[in-house]
């Protein structure tokens, strides 16, 4: 049994999840220097779920190669992305982090009144001689008509940056959405069910769901 993982994640709402599960986790994050943004660009034309599997798996190997450099005991690796989509407009295939408050509120301005996707796609490393272990998790969200002014307001609590779609659930952001179907946790970006199932599937201490 491994008594911990490797967090490949800057993501404070990852480490959270984690946590709240009984995951134990030690960080393995981009040394200053590494080149983390460039990595989250779209190719043209690319699919939402290709998109975020491409990501997840770049950043999977990035954080192999870190484990390598720091010569630390072996323990299996997770990364994971989250991206938001609304399929089929071409503009709108893939939201990822805006760049400013205009792109928060373009992306904004597009959810409002609509149902979108929030996929999260997890990969685990669990022997440095095997691919990782993949799955994508997709939800539904759909967002209330916004306004002008909560659109201004949203954008002014800067809570929509460093976030996918420019919104956090978790946050303020709650009050935009009017229903969800499938994972809240998936939609913060970590599918607690899916991701603890996999890695008591391969070995993981789980204190909350792992047998005695």
């Amino acid at each position: 049994m491994y008594p911990f993982i490797y967090l490949a994640s800057q993501s404070p709402r990852r480490q959270e999840l984690l946590k709240q599960i009984g995951i134990r986790f030690e960080l393995l994050t981009p040394e200053f220097g590494e080149d983390t943004e460039s990595l989250e660009t779209p190719l043209e034309n690319e699919k939402a779920q290709t998109y975020v599997k491409r990501v997840t798996l770049i950043k999977c190997e990035a954080a192999k190669n870190r484990w390598r450099e720091k010569g630390v005991p072996w323990a299996p690796i997770l990364s994971a992305d989250t991206t938001v989509s609304l399929g089929g407009i071409p503009f709108a295939e893939i939201l990822g982090k805006p760049i400013d408050e205009g792109d928060a509120y373009r992306m904004l301005k597009i959810l409002s009144g609509k149902r979108h996707q929030v996929l999260t796609c997890v990969a685990v490393l669990h022997d440095i001689q095997e691919t990782p272990v993949v799955f994508i998790q997709t939800s539904e969200v759909e967002f209330g008509t916004l306004s002008e002014q909560q659109i201004a307001s949203y954008i002014s609590s800067k809570e929509p940056f460093g976030k996918a779609g420019g919104y956090g659930i978790q946050g303020l952001g709650g009050a935009l959405i009017r229903s969800i179907q499938g994972s809240y946790s998936g939609i913060m970006g970590l599918p607690l069910y899916e991701t603890s199932q996999l890695l008591i599937n391969l070995n993981v201490v789980c204190p909350l769901l792992t047998n005695p």
